[in-house]
Order: C-alpha cells, then sequence, then structure tokens
C-alpha cells in the first residue's frame, strides 16, 4: 500500500510538472490587485493571515504541497531570503493545499531548518483556485499596495537569486 501511495504521489508529480505553460495565463496577472484571503496557520507558532493585513509590505504567497519535489528544495532558499529581507518589510505566506494537514505536519518536521516565515493551509482549495494555481510551487510577489508583480510556476536552479532580483527592486520602490 505504501509503495502504491508513493507511485501516486510521483505521478501526480509529474502531471502538475508537466502542466502546460498556457495554463500559467489562467493565474492571477500581473499588474492586478492580489485577491485577498484569510487562512488558518497550519503550526502552533502560526496564526490565522489575511493577506490585506499585510498591506504596506512586500509580500511572497507561495503555493505548495507536502508531495511537491520542488517544493522541497524551494520552500528552504525562500526562508533564507526572508530571513535576510524581512526587517526590510518583505514577508512569505506559505500556503499548502495538503489534505491531510498531518502531511503538511510531516513535511516541515522533515526539514533540515525551520521555516521562520507564515505557514497557513487552504485544505478546500478555494484560495488555490482564486488564484488560478495549476501546479506546485505556484508563487506570487505581491508589491506594498497589494498588486501582483510576478508570477512564477514550478522551481529551478536559479529561480531564487531571479526572485531576490524582484524582491530588491520592488522594496527599493519606497525608499
Amino acid at each position: 500500500m505504501k509503495n502504491t501511495t508513493a507511485l501516486l504521489q510521483r505521478i501526480m508529480v509529474f502531471c502538475l510538472l508537466a502542466v502546460p505553460a498556457s495554463l500559467a495565463a489562467s493565474t492571477v496577472p500581473q499588474g492586478e490587485p492580489a485577491p485577498d484571503f484569510q487562512l488558518p496557520g497550519v503550526r502552533s507558532s502560526d496564526a490565522a493571515i489575511t493577506l490585506s493585513e499585510l498591506r504596506g509590505k512586500v509580500v511572497y504567497v507561495d503555493f505548495w504541497a507536502s508531495w511537491c519535489l520542488p517544493c522541497l528544495r524551494s520552500l528552504p532558499q525562500i526562508n533564507t531570503l526572508y530571513e535576510q529581507y524581512r526587517e526590510q518589510g518583505f514577508e512569505v505566506v506559505a500556503i499548502t493545499i495538503d489534505d491531510p494537514i498531518e502531511d503538511a505536519h510531516e513535511f516541515l518536521e522533515d526539514l533540515e531548518v525551520p521555516l521562520a516565515y507564515h505557514v497557513v493551509a487552504d485544505q478546500t482549495a478555494e484560495v488555490m483556485d482564486l488564484y488560478g494555481v495549476a501546479g506546485m510551487p505556484t508563487s506570487f510577489l505581491i508589491d506594498r499596495e497589494g498588486i501582483v508583480r510576478k508570477v512564477h510556476l514550478g522551481f529551478r536552479e536559479g529561480d531564487t537569486d531571479l526572485l531576490e532580483e524582484a524582491l530588491r527592486a520592488i522594496l527599493a520602490e519606497s525608499d
């Protein structure tokens, strides 16, 4: 049974990574307001998050799942950026779509470095649908006024550098 579950998870990851780039066009477009949401925290240290309460900060919203192999690589790298830029008004909201939520708990416990940023749950996938997310991970970089400035599907080597470049540019706009 465990081997069947692992095989199904691998198939799901492959299918999500094979999503055509044209599907990314159905996400919230760059230059548009980010849809507001409120989601409960996953860990005992995570409070519920309402996106509009973070207005005035640059926010990176990252949709992920425990079965997503690129997520395993991306979340710790995003944590490094968060630690580096949070004093400048950078926030990260990692939204898991895991159901059952215990899968997310196990995933987070297995990470070598605990995540310092907000981790919230979208078990009904309502917010995922609101943002038009078609694959994992999908991220949205939102400026201080709540406008989506960058949408990114997937995670590959070098993506953190691209995110940091965009982040620095947006953070510099208010200086």
